[in-house]
């Protein structure tokens, strides 16, 4: 399968008129009565991860402990050493201490090709963590370990930064995924562990605080069409809708402005279904006048310095989870059953996909790679979208034929407009969700692997 080596969201024609606008009046955040479903039997997804005090004493620790409480986490209880960090992107050097947990080693469900690590953690000024990943392959030979992400939820300390150049010539990491170089050879990853690193500025007692540590890893399939599925659902989350565009030429700084904001913008719009928000202080730093300036927070506070963009997808999910009582992860689905299920328990779900403008009916742009966030099903069982890319705020609603979204969405492989083959996304989704989900989600994320 073809890899690009860049993700960038780059809108390649200009956006048609807006979509008819008029939301079905539907349930906001709480959870449908009807039961949930099973995820598809064809998802090759295994989905694990680290939350519990159980969880956090399992793994081996050098310098940090558990922290009990209705959220547990992961904090430095001592300093294991100390170290010089230089950030690539100011050239500053700067003295840190640090202490290190690593988890036992997980045996995926799912030999995999891909891998993508997520996280939840806050991290207060003078504070920063390391994601690290080291897997064994098939034929027993074992990875590096791999730096899947730098990360603050400020910017004041270190820029949150991606690794670029890291592969052992069986594998590479693309901005924030693990990916095998020939799957087409039969070698897979049946097993890996992570590495978290916890900073904090000398002789203080400042510790980040981990909430939640996993990672999906899946057999991606090397399709360019997937079978159909029937509609089950009718359905209409009432989602805020917030439009990229309105924001284009604002801070090019974070990935040239607002006509690269898809995931940030799709960020924000579940982040604020959940009832969570930025404050008038967080919003401090924004210019008077400007239109929605939570989507300029956004796009700052999903910013990876590396990869120039606000579309690394574990840190979009770390950005929603700084948000008070907010979980987030990283995974990929089967199928839009898989969709459905979680529309009818209340969760909405933002979406990746690339794809030519004649291949998705009414969009009216082509792209490399763009974010939607899917809120509901018609009921012909038709994709509703808040579709980022809108010229308006009030144009961001917008219908999909199921048959189109559907394949677009799944796909690994498709042509773009030169008849080349590139690669697609496979499914993947960020899911947003409360610490203390109704008992019909929880049961729902359970289903996924996700809690």
């Amino acid at each position: 399968m073809n890899r690009p080596t860049s993700r960038r969201t780059v809108l390649t024609a200009a956006l048609a008129a807006a979509a008819t606008v008029g939301a079905v009046p539907s349930a906001g955040p709480a959870a449908a009565a009807s039961p949930p479903r099973a995820p598809s039997a064809g998802a090759a997804v295994d989905n694990s991860s680290w939350h519990t005090c159980t969880d956090w004493r399992a793994g081996s620790g050098a310098g940090t402990r558990a922290v009990a409480g209705r959220r547990p986490g992961l904090v430095i209880g001592h300093a294991e050493g100390r170290t010089e960090y230089t950030d690539p992107h100011t050239g500053t050097t700067a003295a840190w201490e640090y202490a290190t947990w690593t988890s036992p080693v997980h045996r995926s469900t799912v030999p995999a090709t891909e891998v993508i690590a997520s996280w939840n953690a806050d991290t207060p000024a003078g504070t920063w963590i390391q994601i690290e990943l080291q897997g064994r392959y098939s034929d027993g030979a074992s990875t590096p370990w791999y730096v899947m992400g730098r990360w603050a939820a400020g910017d004041g300390d270190i820029r949150r930064t991606s690794v670029d150049d890291q592969t052992d010539g069986k594998s590479s990491v693309w901005t924030d995924t693990f990916s095998v170089d020939d799957p087409a050879s039969g070698l897979r990853l049946v097993s890996y562990r992570l590495r978290l690193t916890l900073h904090r500025t000398p002789g203080t007692r400042l510790t980040p605080t981990v909430r939640r540590l996993g990672a999906m890893a899946s057999d991606v399939p090397d399709r360019f069409t997937v079978p159909a599925s029937t509609p089950g659902l009718a359905r209409e989350l009432r989602v805020p809708r917030y439009s990229q565009n309105v924001h284009a030429g604002q801070y090019p700084e974070y990935d040239n402005g607002g006509e690269a904001w898809c995931s940030p913008t799709s960020s924000q719009m579940i982040i604020e279904y959940w009832g969570r928000r930025p404050t008038a202080e967080d919003l401090a730093w924004v210019k008077p006048g400007l239109a929605d300036p939570q989507v300029c927070h956004a796009a700052r506070f999903t910013y990876d310095y590396q990869y120039e963009g606000c579309g690394n997808w574990p840190f979009n999910a770390a950005y929603a989870a700084t948000y008070e009582e907010m979980s987030a992860a990283v995974t990929r689905l089967g199928s839009l059953t898989d969709l459905e299920t979680l529309i009818r328990a209340g969760i909405p779900a933002i979406t990746s996909q690339s794809f030519l403008k004649e291949e998705l009916t009414g969009a009216g742009y082509g792209t490399s790679g763009h974010l939607m966030t899917v809120i509901g099903f018609t009921a012909d069982g038709d994709v509703i979208a808040n579709d980022p890319a809108s010229p308006s705020n009030e144009a961001v609603r917008r219908v999909y034929k199921r048959r189109e979204w559907e394949n677009i969405w799944l796909r690994t492989k498709r042509y773009d407009a030169n008849g080349k083959v590139r690669s697609g996304t496979g499914g993947v989704c960020y899911l947003y969700w409360p610490a203390d989900p109704a008992p019909v989600q929880r049961r729902v994320l359970r289903s996924f692997g996700l809690l």
